[in-house]
C-alpha cells in the first residue's frame, strides 16, 4: 500500500515541477514580447526560399491589382525592406507578409487590414494573447503547410483495395480464432504482407508529416484566435475551421510523432505501430487523407490566409509603433503626388524631403554621390508601403494608387549571352506595355540607356521617357545627361536635382532636393580631391572646355 502511494506522490511532483515549468517559460515570452514591442528582430535567419514560397506559388495573383516583379524586389532591395518591417511570431505569419510586401490589392481591401491592425495597438491584452498563441507555430517546419495548398498531390495508391481486403480477412481471422486459435496462425503471412504495404507507403506519410503536423497545430491556433472578441467581430464568420476540424483526427493519427530515444515510449511506439500494421491504419487513413487535402485545399489555404493576416496586421502595429515618422497615405485619382518630410526607412538619420507634382512628372539631376537613386528609391518604396501596409514613412503622403514599375539595376547576362544594354531595351519594352494600361503607373528609371553611346542615349531616352509620361502615369527618372532637361521640359516633366558643396578640401552633400536645373559638375574635382595626378586633371578640364 506505501508504494502506491509512493508512487501517486512522485506523480503528482512530477505534475507541479512540469506545470512550474510551463509557466516560468510562458512568463519568459511574455517578457519577450513586451519588450520586443516596435522593435525590429534582433537575430533571425532568413531563409526567404521558404518564405517566398506562399507568393511563388499562389495560384491567385492574376486576380491581384498589382505584382511586384522580380526585377523591382531587385531594384528597390524589397528583401531587406522586408528584413526591416518584419515582427510577425509565426513562420506562416512571415511567409503571408511577404505575399503581402508584393501583392498589391484593392483599396477596401487595404483599409480593412489597417482597421485589423489597429486593435492590435489599441489592445495590448490582446496583441499579447494572440502572439503566444501564433508563437506555437514558430518552428520551421511550419513553412511546409503551404505545400498542402500549391504542390500537386501524390496519386491514391493502386493497392488500397488489397489493404482494404487484408484487414477484412484480419478482423476474421481474429474472430475466428477465438473459436479455433490455429487461425491465429493464419494472421502472420498477412501481417509481413501487411508490413510491406505499410513501410513502402512510409515515404510518401514522410513527405506530407511536417504540413499534417501544421495543419492540426494552425488549427487550434485559429480556432482560439476566432474566439477573441476585436478578431470574431472583424471577420464575423470562420466557415473554414468546420471543414478542417472534420479532418483534424486524420491529421493527428498521421502527424503522430514521438521521442525514440526513451526506451519506455519506444516500446510504447512499437506496439502502436504494430497495431497500425495489423490492420493497414495508416496505409487507409493515408490515402483516405489524399482525397481530404484535394477537397479541403480551399478551407487550408482560407485557415492559412486568416492565421497570417493576423499575425502581418500585429506585425504592422509592432512597426508603427517604432517612434518613427509614420503617416495614413492618402489615395487620389489625380495625377498628383504631395509629400512632406518623405524618407527611406532603411537609412539611418535620414535627410528627409518634401516635394510636389500635379499633372508633371520628375526629371532628377545632380552630382555624383548626391543621392539622386536613393531619392527615386524612396518615392518607389514609400509608395509600396502606402499599397500594402497603408503607411508611410512621410509625415504626408498623397499619390494616385499606383502600379509599380523600375529599371535601376541593369545588368549583362552571361548565360543568356545578352548584353547590358540589350537587357536595358528589354526591361524598358516591359514598362513601355505596363503605359498603356489604364490603371495609374508609378515609374522608377535611373540613368536610362548607360549601355550605349552619350548622342543615342539621350535622343533614346527623351522619346521613352516622353512616352511613358502620359496618362495619369508618372515617372521619376535620375540622370547624369544635363542635355536631357531641356528636351523634357516641354514633355511634362518638372526639373529638380541634388548639389554638394565643398568645404574644406572635402565635397558635403546635403541631400535635400532643389528645384531646377543642375548647373554643376563634380566627376573632375573628385578625382582631385583624392590626389589624382596633375597632368591627369590638367587635360581632363581642357578637354571638358572644348567639348562642353
Amino acid at each position: 500500500m506505501n508504494w502506491i502511494l509512493g508512487v501517486c506522490l512522485v506523480l503528482v511532483l512530477i505534475f507541479l515541477i512540469n506545470n512550474y515549468s510551463k509557466k516560468k517559460q510562458l512568463q519568459k515570452l511574455k517578457h519577450t514580447l513586451l519588450s520586443n514591442w516596435g522593435q525590429p528582430k534582433a537575430s533571425e535567419y532568413y531563409n526567404f526560399d521558404a518564405i517566398a514560397n506562399y507568393f511563388d506559388n499562389n495560384k491567385h495573383k492574376e486576380n491581384a491589382y498589382h505584382i511586384i516583379s522580380d526585377k523591382t524586389v531587385q531594384d528597390l532591395d524589397i528583401n531587406q525592406l522586408f528584413k526591416f518591417i518584419d515582427r510577425t511570431t509565426s513562420k506562416i505569419g512571415q511567409q503571408y507578409l511577404y505575399f503581402k510586401l508584393r501583392t498589391i490589392s484593392t483599396i477596401q481591401k487595404l483599409s480593412n487590414f489597417s482597421e485589423l491592425s489597429s486593435y492590435f495597438i489599441e489592445n495590448k491584452t490582446l496583441r499579447i494573447e494572440s502572439q503566444l498563441l501564433l508563437s506555437k507555430l514558430n518552428s520551421r517546419n511550419a513553412y511546409d503547410l503551404v505545400g498542402l495548398i500549391h504542390e500537386e498531390q501524390i496519386k491514391k495508391s493502386k493497392l488500397l483495395w488489397l489493404a482494404y481486403t487484408l484487414t477484412l480477412v484480419t478482423v476474421l481471422l481474429i474472430a475466428l480464432g477465438f473459436y479455433n486459435p490455429i487461425y491465429f496462425l493464419f494472421i502472420a503471412p498477412i501481417f509481413i504482407t501487411n508490413l510491406i504495404l505499410h513501410f513502402s507507403n512510409k515515404n510518401n506519410v514522410s513527405h506530407y508529416l511536417n504540413g499534417v503536423n501544421q495543419i492540426s497545430r494552425a488549427y487550434k491556433v485559429a480556432k482560439k484566435l476566432s474566439e477573441f472578441k476585436e478578431i470574431k467581430a472583424h471577420y464575423k464568420v470562420f466557415p473554414f475551421l468546420k471543414k478542417i476540424q472534420s479532418i483534424k483526427l486524420k491529421t493527428e493519427f498521421l502527424g503522430f510523432n514521438v521521442d525514440l530515444s526513451n526506451e519506455y515510449i519506444f516500446a510504447i511506439w512499437m506496439f502502436i505501430e504494430s497495431f497500425k500494421i495489423l490492420f493497414n491504419l495508416e496505409y487507409i487513413l493515408f490515402n483516405r487523407f489524399l482525397d481530404d487535402i484535394e477537397n479541403k485545399k480551399q478551407s487550408i489555404e482560407a485557415l492559412f490566409l486568416f492565421i497570417g493576416e493576423v499575425d502581418a496586421a500585429i506585425s504592422t502595429a509592432s512597426l508603427k509603433s517604432n517612434n518613427l515618422e509614420l503617416c495614413r497615405p492618402e489615395f487620389t485619382k489625380d495625377k498628383t503626388i504631395e509629400t512632406t518630410a518623405i524618407v527611406h526607412p532603411l537609412i539611418e538619420a535620414c535627410i528627409s524631403n518634401d516635394f510636389k507634382l500635379k499633372d508633371k512628372s520628375m526629371l532628377l539631376t545632380g552630382s555624383n554621390m548626391s543621392g539622386k537613386t536613393t531619392f527615386i528609391r524612396t518615392i518607389a518604396v514609400n509608395s509600396l508601403l502606402a499599397q500594402t501596409l497603408h503607411l508611410c514613412f512621410a509625415k504626408t503622403y498623397k499619390a494616385p494608387f499606383f502600379k509599380l514599375y523600375s529599371s535601376i539595376r541593369i545588368t549583362d547576362d552571361l548565360f543568356e549571352n545578352t548584353s547590358y544594354y540589350l537587357e536595358e531595351v528589354l526591361t524598358l519594352k516591359q514598362l513601355i506595355e505596363a503605359s498603356e494600361e489604364d490603371a495609374p503607373c508609378l515609374f522608377v528609371l535611373d540613368e536610362i540607356f548607360k549601355g550605349t553611346n552619350t548622342a543615342e542615349r539621350i535622343s533614346g531616352g527623351q522619346g521613352i521617357l516622353s512616352y511613358l509620361n502620359q496618362g495619369n502615369n508618372m515617372v521619376f527618372v535620375s540622370t547624369h545627361d544635363i542635355e536631357l532637361t531641356e528636351l523634357l521640359k516641354h514633355d511634362a516633366y518638372e526639373l529638380f536635382h541634388f548639389c554638394e558643396a565643398i568645404e574644406q578640401s572635402n565635397l558635403v552633400f546635403d541631400h535635400k532636393l532643389k528645384k531646377g536645373k543642375l548647373t554643376t559638375r563634380n566627376a573632375i574635382k573628385i578625382m582631385e580631391l583624392y590626389n589624382y595626378p596633375e597632368t591627369i586633371i590638367k587635360e581632363a578640364k581642357q578637354t571638358l572646355k572644348k567639348q562642353f
